[in-house]
């Protein structure tokens, strides 16, 4: 009897597996921008179960009879962006009550439903890294999310690592923001600023000592303080620091500040970046820059090049790309590496710094920032070139989902709507039955 049993369960396990195995799609006949290898004309592009199960010549890849096809012809598919600095989600970081909060995690403030998700989604990212704010020396946790659709908790966007851990980083910064004259506790000048953020990390290496002299005695043990644990994990590599950055000589101050400490960091905006690439790049630290064709809003940010890109290229450094947003509107984030290009940097750096260096930076590049069979199926279909001012973003997938969709109604709305369009605190896409109680 137990043999019969037993040929039943494992029938109804196999079609179990069956059924939950998705049916291949094959976007065929498009040019394919994998990132990492040269363009393909002819392109093809098999997703499967979220991953990405071939790409390449159409030639040269074979299509199962299951297989379901997608014409794209006319249209160019690459990797989906990778924003390395946004502030999309409505999250708040520290507060007032001290300059230094690493304690403070993000993850507890996001609105996963903020509209400007979908804003992001509508311009071709699919994978972000949301900061708080910059006006402390730290001002808590990151969160590396990923643009899934539908998503009830925050936890619907979080990326996980193998050990179950979600993924993010840990916001710094210093120049103008943090400094705040008569502020109590917080510094009132660059070099105190500078101070503040050495004696922590002299805590944290003094705190992380206690704990491995304590061994398994729980009397030596000190008390656990949840700020020193978070510089803890920044001192043992577990966490990278994405610190806020303008003037060369803030630039210079945190390139000690990494030398002395070792720990992992972006460099975050980094302005004046062009004045000091030679020495970023000596240091292998990578450089996350903001592009924006009409400077202004603070005095250190005056000396903002075009030539940024160009300048950390020629060096050699690794060198993304981020909105800031709303500094820069996510809609128009590939804008960012067109202007970089128009400035002297290469296309192919350029093209790469949306993408795969970001992924880098994030310590994604496992999953994300190329297509290359095994990672993510996180990928954009575009109109024409993705350098043109003419081309349009006219799909979104995340994990093989579409996410954004420019011949939708609502999503062509989001894509191309002023800012009540956008803000979860207008009345917007209130011309469509069912939404806002049906306002018409």
């Amino acid at each position: 009897m137990s043999k019969y049993i037993f040929s039943f369960l494992t029938a109804i396990l196999f079609s179990c597996s069956v059924l939950g195995q998705e049916k291949p799609i094959a976007f065929i006949n498009a040019k394919i921008i994998s990132i990492v290898g040269q363009p393909v004309e002819n392109g093809i592009l098999v997703v499967q179960n979220g991953r990405i199960s071939a790409v390449g010549e159409a030639r040269a890849v074979q299509l199962s009879s299951d297989t379901q096809k997608i014409d794209m012809r006319g249209k160019v598919i690459m990797p989906g962006l990778i924003d390395s600095h946004s502030h999309i989600g409505e999250g708040a970081g520290a507060d007032g009550s001290s300059p230094i909060q690493p304690d403070v995690r993000l993850l507890d403030s996001v609105n996963v439903r903020a509209s400007s998700f979908q804003r992001a989604q509508s311009g071709g990212i699919t994978t972000v890294n949301v900061m708080p704010g910059s006006g402390h020396l730290n001002s808590g946790q990151t969160l590396y999310l990923k643009l899934r659709d539908d998503a009830n908790k925050i936890e619907d966007l979080l990326i996980y690592d193998k050990n179950g851990n979600y993924a993010g980083g840990i916001k710094f910064a210093n120049g103008t923001n943090p400094i705040r004259a008569g502020g109590g506790n917080f510094p009132g000048t660059r070099a105190k600023s500078a101070a503040l953020v050495r004696d922590q990390f002299i805590k944290a290496r003094d705190y992380r000592e206690r704990i491995r002299r304590a061994g398994k005695d729980e009397s030596k043990i000190p008390a656990r303080d949840l700020a020193l644990e978070m510089l803890v994990e920044v001192l043992e590599g577990k966490r990278v620091v994405h610190f806020h950055t303008h003037r060369h000589d803030d630039i210079m101050t945190v390139l000690r500040l990494q030398k002395e400490f070792g720990f992992k960091v972006v460099l975050q905006h980094v302005s004046e970046a062009w004045k000091v690439a030679d020495e970023i790049a000596k240091a292998k630290v990578p450089a996350s820059i903001i592009v924006i064709d009409s400077p202004g809003g603070k005095l250190e940010s005056v000396d903002l090049k075009m030539e940024n890109g160009a300048a950390l290229e020629k060096a050699g450094a690794l060198t993304g790309f981020h909105t800031d947003d709303y500094i820069t509107d996510s809609r128009f984030f590939l804008r960012s590496a067109g202007m970089a290009v128009r400035a002297g940097m290469s296309r192919e750096k350029a093209l790469y710094g949306v993408t795969m260096a970001n992924a880098i930076m994030l310590e994604m590049q496992d999953r994300v920032g190329s297509l290359e069979v095994g990672k993510d199926a996180d990928f954009i279909v575009l109109s024409g070139d993705p350098l043109s001012v003419y081309t349009h973003i006219l799909q979104t997938f995340v994990e093989g989902k579409k996410v954004f969709d420019r011949s939708d109604a609502k999503d062509y709305l989001i894509s191309t709507g002023g800012y009540g369009a956008s803000d979860d605190r207008e009345i917007h896409i209130d011309c469509f039955e069912g939404d806002l109680g049906g306002q018409e």
